[in-house]
């Protein structure tokens, strides 16, 4: 049996002091457990530069609940995304100006509770699981808050190229 000291800690991903509900774009990844490659497939057949993967039937139910996050959250818009075989990036884009800020809390977000981008990423990853019937993501996700015009033009030419990336690579 493993002693406490012996567990891995966690990295800490979030910008510390950070309001992750404060207007901006983000770059999220989100990845499958164990890596799965069930979501699309990237075939040599496909254009140089396209921006979607041929996706599987698992794909399709994660696009359409993506997609339906702009219904869910009067604030939130997903500018770009690509969906990989085992991950999804995306740019998520917040308003506040159409958000009443969560002072209570919540028991499906991380803490802290009052940011709406961990609520957002919570929210689509539950009704994608929903939607399977069985856990599907890695326990957290990846986010990179876009900084200006010329990180936000990396990050679109990061998503749109990613799927060329895996026949290179």
């Amino acid at each position: 049996m493993e002693s406490a000291n012996n567990f891995v800690k966690r990295k800490h991903t979030r910008l510390k002091g950070y309001d992750y509900s404060q207007n901006g774009y983000y770059h999220v990844t989100i990845c499958l457990l164990k890596g799965a490659p069930n979501l699309s497939k990237v075939g040599r057949e496909r254009a140089p530069a396209a921006e979607k993967s041929e996706l599987t039937e698992l794909g399709e139910i994660i696009e359409t609940q993506l997609l339906a996050m702009e219904k869910y959250f009067d604030n939130v818009k997903i500018d770009r995304y690509v969906i990989m075989p085992d991950h999804i990036h995306m740019i998520v884009f917040l308003d506040p100006n159409k958000y009443a800020k969560r002072e209570d809390g919540s028991s499906r977000a991380p803490t802290p509770t009052n940011e709406m981008l961990p609520h957002i990423i919570s929210t689509f990853k539950r009704f994608c699981n929903k939607e399977v019937g069985s856990s599907i993501f890695q326990r957290g996700y990846i986010e990179h808050i876009i900084r200006d015009k010329e990180d936000y033009e990396t990050r679109v030419k990061y998503i749109r190229e990613n799927p060329m990336r895996l026949l290179r690579g």
